[in-house]
């Protein structure tokens, strides 16, 4: 399937806010409410729409840390750290990236001993450089399809 200009703006609607009726999503790109419907399967069948979440401001709910935690495995320890950072409930992204560190993550925190603790948690697995974020500059950016 192709991302052709109306699937194109099929995405860009969704991507603003998900919650559109069908209906509104078609008086936006031309076309009707049963063809949005059907377009917006087959994306979701081939995985171009991989699903529909809410987003929570952990600020909002008690949460008054987010921190940027990358690490350096040590040597035989990254595949049990792979499974084990699936368990860690303020993990909230994980990335296994190239260059001296192995793995980014995104974690929330209650506070500065919540954040001390989970590093603790982390130096059995390897070298850890953490920093925290003060403020987002680019909120869950619109991914416009190649052309």
């Amino acid at each position: 399937m192709s991302i052709d200009n109306i699937n194109s703006k099929i995405l860009k609607c969704l991507q603003e806010n998900a919650r559109l009726s069908n209906a509104a999503i078609g008086r936006q790109v031309g076309i009707s409410s049963p063809a949005v419907s059907e377009r917006i399967k087959k994306m979701e069948d081939l995985g171009i729409i991989e699903g529909y979440k809410t987003i929570v401001s952990p600020f909002e709910i008690g949460y008054q840390l987010k921190a940027i935690i990358t690490l350096r495995a040590f040597m035989g320890k990254l595949k049990p750290f792979l499974e084990k950072v699936k368990t860690y409930d303020e993990v909230i992204n994980c990335y296994r990236i190239t260059g001296d560190e192995n793995i980014v993550m995104e974690v929330v925190l209650k506070n500065q001993k919540h954040l001390e603790t989970f590093i603790d948690q982390l130096i059995t697995y390897g070298e850890s450089k953490t920093q925290i974020v003060l403020s987002r500059v680019v909120k869950q950016k619109e991914i416009k399809p190649l052309k």
